[in-house]
């Protein structure tokens, strides 16, 4: 039995099947490969765009899914977590997914279970399910020929599990991750650093902002985002009539993150990372159900 708890959980070589799988699905075509299956979602911080892609993933390769409402389940009376999914497990679900704000929860799971825990993001840790649809969108754009690219990180790097699972696993497949942010967004690493996306912008192919985690900061850098977008916001002028790529998590704060005018421009992919994600995880599902 295998889990997703980080990018290291799967080789370079599986990754690589992974995706060749994520291409047949690309299409978001339902079939029945996870017939019966039953797939469970533990989402204990806010989602849209993760929960409903894994739902919609579930569903398309038809498994059913229950998704725990956290709010009104036992954990509000003082259950702990681990009781929680252990008693899940003894229903036999074929699959837990599980969102949390504390970094190592999911992969303290591992013990109370008999099927797959797959990471939908742990605190500041690691979502190792986005890292690997950025490097799927990535790779698709070039058609493959990844190898020397260079990527911009902007904005609040030191608090993004995005950014920290994409640091491990971009690496891995020769792009290197070049960060851009002020001082007290950065994190320490040995990575190429810069202030403003301007001192990099001419050697870079890849573009990938960044949302401002207000909810992880212990204290207020800036007066307001806005005054924060003043420096970091990508906009047409940043990019100017350069050939790079335009990514971003999600969700995007219109005009801090990303200009409403570079939102449209077809060099943002941010609505096929959507698509894409909805693809590579029903990869993810079937690669860990049906091994």
């Amino acid at each position: 039995m295998q889990h997703l708890i980080t990018t290291h959980d799967f080789s370079n070589d599986e990754i690589e099947e992974l995706f060749e799988d994520a291409r047949l699905f690309q299409d978001l075509q339902s079939n029945s490969i996870l017939k019966n299956k039953l797939i469970v979602t533990l989402f204990f911080e806010n989602s849209t765009r993760t929960r409903s892609s894994f739902e919609i993933a579930a569903k398309r390769l038809g498994a059913n899914v229950v998704n725990l409402e956290v709010q009104t389940s036992s954990t509000k009376k003082g259950e702990t977590v681990e009781d929680t999914v252990a008693n899940l497990n003894a229903m036999k679900p074929d699959a837990i997914i599980v969102r949390h704000k504390d970094c190592g929860l999911p992969a303290s799971l591992i013990e109370y279970v008999s099927c797959p825990i797959i990471n939908a993001g742990d605190g500041m840790n690691a979502h190792p399910t986005q890292a690997l649809l950025d490097l799927f969108t990535i790779i698709e754009h070039f058609n493959g020929n990844i190898q020397g690219k260079k990527l911009a990180l902007v904005g609040d790097i030191k608090t993004s599990r995005v950014a920290a699972s994409n640091l491990k696993l971009l690496p891995r497949f020769g792009i290197e991750p070049i960060l851009v942010a002020p001082k007290h967004f950065m994190p320490e690493c040995d990575n190429k650093k810069a202030t403003f996306l301007n001192e990099v912008i001419d050697e870079i192919d890849i573009v990938m902002s960044l949302r401002t985690q207000l909810e992880r900061h212990e204290k207020q850098y800036y007066n307001s985002l806005e005054e924060y977008g003043i420096d970091y916001c990508i906009t047409k002028q940043s990019l100017g009539d350069r050939n790079i790529l335009l990514l971003h998590p999600g969700p995007v704060n219109r005009n801090i993150d990303i200009s409403d005018n570079m939102l449209l421009d077809s060099r943002c992919k941010v609505l096929q990372q959507v698509t894409n994600g909805v693809a590579v995880r029903m990869a993810i599902l079937k690669k860990l159900i049906l091994k």
